[in-house]
């Protein structure tokens, strides 16, 4: 918290002499607060156009990224190929910006200039994405560009009669459908604003209240340090919306604590791999993907927040059952340093630190843009810096801070710009509705089949590409065949939006299960499959959306509470089977009846659907998991008698 060294403005690199790193970091430290003072005067003051908005965001981040990536070559030669570049990635943005009256009296028809303008900026972001993301997107961007030139080549209606450079440019280029569209939008009006207000809030040391709090409040319980991880990961993944910082950030505290009591090295990594992913699910801040969602759409930021509200308890519900029971199966112990007194305490000398997120959430309600709400909530958080001297910020935690969010958010603006040529060129060709149709037609017209093949697909990008990405695809590609076959909109998009996500704790690529097993010390493909089992509503809630939008918060107030009801007691009787303990372990075939009891109660037709035969089934769901219940609960206390 605070006063950070001016050490940790350096770039991190083995091969740069110190007058080189010096030299390097001030200048990357420059754009990274140039980019802030874009982003903020931008989301606060508005008036500038979002074409040179975003031109100027993606000149100064691209610029900043090639500096970024020099640092990381050996060779000196390399190194200064990059300088060039980011000195070419610093173009298109002033050169948009000055010849922009221009371009709207030609109708954004090119000339020669933008074409050599255009060209420089598709090599940019070719290398930009293969550094910052990987080979995924930068085939997927090739194989756009040639469908795009050569679509005439393919014969029947998937062909087209081709678009030469100039066409491509005023696309890409010129306008908000390529490069410069909504998803770069999204990036310097969200999801770097947001990236900004976490890392504020980390400094000045809200982070650590939320780990107190959650160690207050559940510390005492047994398996205490598994479910203050739980808890205390899911708040703060709700500032960082990442799960994989939030594994490096809470996780160095939670998963000793958790292997001290008791837990198992695997256990530990996958409880806190699986708790840390729900901050991408999780109000107010969310994962990039969520502001995504809500220009997608078309509502405000806030109506897709409070519709993910439900769901995302509804994850860390079945986490904190699944640990608690982990910790009764085990018979672990306490962590007697928590409780009530800790929560007093914390809540006594630092609940200061929650206003920032306070202000935040108060004036979303109260018709705050997000962006507006957002930039106060930093000045908020500046503000109450100082009260005392462990929470003080200086200068340097400042631009460290916009170092940061920098470095955090170039893989997402690099896939945000690949993104964005894809859509365009989709757009462009019509391939996008196509593909819609194909989609139906392969899934045969049915909803669960297009759903299952959603479901796969979602899952499949998540593991080569971004979350961001990944949605952003799918939303075009995908989403209308859901809607087209009677889907509610936000669920069709919510429900990409979670397959999307889930990737985080699922092999081959559960990037937050690896960062997770590097700290315990498990071996990482097992961290992942135990993080997936601890974390499989993510996997079987976005069913419920389709059946049950209530609890999506759609639909009218009998619908929103039946929803809400039955998928939290479906919810806790899954967990139940899915852990295999209560009370005592349980039997194959109990933890099966349990799993069939969640289905019953879920039974896949609305919420508010009370026909007969509905509600024989979910009563005699409900009536097997409560006696399910009574049975485990009397045999346990015989056994205590008879001990």
């Amino acid at each position: 918290m605070g006063q950070t060294s001016i050490r940790s403005l350096l770039l991190s690199s083995d091969h740069l002499g110190r007058r080189e790193q010096v030299v390097a970091s001030t200048l990357f430290s420059l754009l990274a607060v140039s980019i802030a003072g874009l982003v903020l005067y931008g989301a606060y003051y508005g008036g500038i156009t979002a074409f040179l908005l975003r031109s100027s965001f993606f000149s100064l981040v691209s610029a900043a990224a090639m500096m970024y990536y020099a640092s990381q070559q050996a060779k000196s030669t390399f190194r200064l190929g990059f300088y060039l570049i980011a000195l070419v990635a610093l173009i298109p943005g002033p050169y948009l910006w000055n010849s922009y009256i221009d371009i709207i009296m030609r109708g954004a028809m090119s000339v020669q200039q933008d074409t050599w303008v255009f060209l420089a900026l598709a090599a940019i972001v070719f290398l930009f994405v293969r550094l910052a993301v990987g080979w995924a997107l930068v085939v997927l961007m090739g194989i756009a560009y040639l469908y795009a030139v050569y679509g005439y080549l393919i014969p029947g209606e998937y062909g087209h009669g081709g678009y030469d450079i100039n066409r491509l440019t005023s696309t890409l280029l010129l306008s908000t459908e390529g490069v410069y569209g909504v998803p770069m939008g999204v990036a310097v009006e969200y999801i770097f604003l947001f990236g900004l207000f976490g890392a504020i809030l980390t400094k000045i040391g809200t982070g650590e209240v939320f780990v107190d709090i959650a160690r207050g409040l559940t510390g005492r319980i047994q398996g205490g340090p598994g479910l203050s991880a739980a808890l205390s990961s899911a708040l703060l993944g709700s500032l960082n919306g990442s799960a994989v910082a939030n594994v490096v950030t809470t996780g160095t505290f939670t998963i000793p604590l958790m292997k001290r009591v008791g837990y198992s090295p695997k256990l530990a990594g996958a409880i806190e791999a699986a708790a840390s992913s729900a901050g991408q699910i999780m109000p107010p801040v969310m994962g990039a993907a969520a502001f995504l969602m809500a220009e997608m759409i078309g509502i405000p930021y806030a109506e897709v927040a409070l519709a993910a509200l439900v769901p995302a308890l509804l994850y860390i519900l079945a986490l904190m059952v699944s640990v608690r029971l982990e910790a009764g199966r085990l018979g672990l112990e306490r962590d007697m340093e928590a409780g009530w007194q800790l929560l007093a305490k914390t809540l006594k000398s630092k609940s200061y630190l929650l206003l920032p997120l306070i202000a935040l959430i108060g004036l979303m309600i109260m018709g705050k843009s997000p962006t507006q709400a957002a930039v106060i909530g930093i000045v908020v958080g500046l503000l109450i810096s100082p009260w005392k001297q462990a929470t003080r910020v200086n200068l340097v935690d400042v631009i460290a801070s916009c170092k940061e969010t920098l470095t955090n958010t170039l893989p997402i603006v690099a896939a945000v710009a690949s993104a964005g040529v894809v859509i365009g060129i989709l757009n462009l060709t019509g391939m996008g509705l196509m593909v819609s149709g194909l989609i139906i037609e392969v899934g045969n017209g049915s909803l669960w089949g297009v759903l299952l093949l959603t479901a796969l697909a979602s899952f499949i990008l998540g593991m080569g590409l971004p979350t961001s990405a990944a949605y952003l695809l799918l939303a075009v590609l995908v989403a209308p065949a859901m809607t087209q076959l009677g889907m509610e909109t936000l669920s069709a998009h919510m429900f990409i939006f979670y397959f999307g996500l889930v990737s985080a704790i699922t092999p081959p690529v559960a990037l937050a299960a690896y960062a997770a097993a590097t700290i315990s010390g498990a071996d990482a493909n097992e961290t992942a499959v135990e993080s997936m089992r601890l974390g499989f509503v993510k996997l079987l809630v976005p069913f419920l959306f389709v059946t049950m939008p209530g609890i999506l918060l759609i639909g009218d107030s009998v619908s929103v509470v039946m929803a809400i009801t039955l998928a939290t007691f479906a919810t806790v009787s899954m967990s139940i089977g899915f852990s295999g303990w209560c009370y005592a372990p349980l039997s194959l075939l109990q933890r099966l009846g349990f799993v069939v009891a969640a289905v019953m109660i879920a039974w896949p037709v609305p919420a508010a659907n009370f026909d007969t035969l509905t509600v024989l089934i979910r009563l005699l769901g409900f009536v097997g998991m409560g006696l399910s219940f009574a049975y485990l609960y009397s045999r346990r206390s015989r056994e205590m008698v008879t001990v």
